[in-house]
């Protein structure tokens, strides 16, 4: 799913492209992708865009007379920017057609997640954020205080929209490797010193990777993953940790996966796997040492 660095790229190339000109088309090629009925999304074309926003993982297009065109990728969509003259794409379900060229909405496998909205009114556009702080503009006191303000373990503290806006499942795993502290730490039992590193850890993890894919992204960003060889820990399971050498662990539930390195953030401590573990019980290996 693309997070706040990826949605921060988007923004900063839309806004060169579609701010200060007139949405002239839109064309839906999947009727599930729009969420909302009222207003119409034909009200949007003809519209001037006066900004690009973010909430949270929501890339929003700010059109004059207060309207706000949404949209949420989810974990397959991304977006394509096209020349004029073309407007085909592979899995595609949208094109938002402007002068300079037509955004489209395209979205990999057979299911459905990204959505688009549009909605009338500053007050409508907030009902659609989930209350997280922006961790980039957080002071370490307002940081600290949504931190602890529910007892969660580290990882889902940091993944949760209604805490933290834009953080997901890849740069948990990057901010908690920077910070030297475990996914499965509660919020509650963090000293201040802990907290103060984990706010530092996730400003600068976020901030470093925003300026490097920005910097790949060159005239558009073609290939969003978040899977990314320069990562330290997140989708190298296995692999050296670029710290210690040791080998990167994981945790799989559902469809989601976290990535750490035992020696680094567990003081070599290997966190159960909740099937894994159950599977091979005595067996599991405690620590990093134990690992054949």
């Amino acid at each position: 799913m693309p997070e706040l660095p990826d949605v921060a790229v988007y923004i900063d190339r839309l806004e060169a492209r579609v701010v200060g000109h007139r949405l002239e088309g839109v064309r839906l090629l999947n009727p599930f992708l729009l969420r909302t009925a009222v207003p119409p999304i034909s009200d949007a074309v003809g519209r001037t865009v006066r900004g690009i926003e973010r909430v949270g993982k929501r890339i929003v297009l700010a059109l004059e007379g207060d309207l706000f065109v949404v949209v949420h990728l989810m974990i397959a969509g991304r977006l394509l920017w096209l020349a004029p003259a073309k407007a085909t794409a592979r899995n595609a379900l949208a094109f938002l057609a402007f002068d300079t060229g037509t955004l489209c909405l395209t979205e990999a496998g057979s299911k459905r997640r990204a959505s688009l909205h549009v909605v009338q009114g500053r007050a409508a556009l907030e009902a659609l954020d989930a209350g997280g702080i922006d961790v980039l503009a957080a002071t370490r006191e307002a940081f600290a205080a949504r931190l602890v303000s529910e007892n969660h373990t580290l990882k889902r503290a940091l993944t949760d929209p209604r805490l933290f806006s834009g953080i997901g499942n890849a740069y948990s795993d990057e901010i908690l490797h920077r910070a030297r502290l475990s996914p499965v730490t509660l919020t509650r039992s963090l000293e201040p010193e802990e907290i103060a590193r984990l706010h530092e850890a996730a400003q600068s993890t976020l901030r470093e990777w925003i300026d490097r894919l920005s910097r790949e992204a060159g005239d558009w960003p073609a290939k969003v993953t978040a899977f990314h060889p320069q990562m330290a820990v997140h989708g190298r399971y296995r692999q050296p940790c670029p710290v210690c050498g040791a080998p990167v662990q994981r945790i799989v539930h559902a469809e989601n996966e976290t990535n750490y390195c035992a020696r680094c953030q567990t003081g070599g401590r290997l966190l159960a796997d909740r099937a894994l573990s159950r599977l091979l019980k005595a067996n599991w290996p405690k620590s990093i040492d134990d690992l054949p």
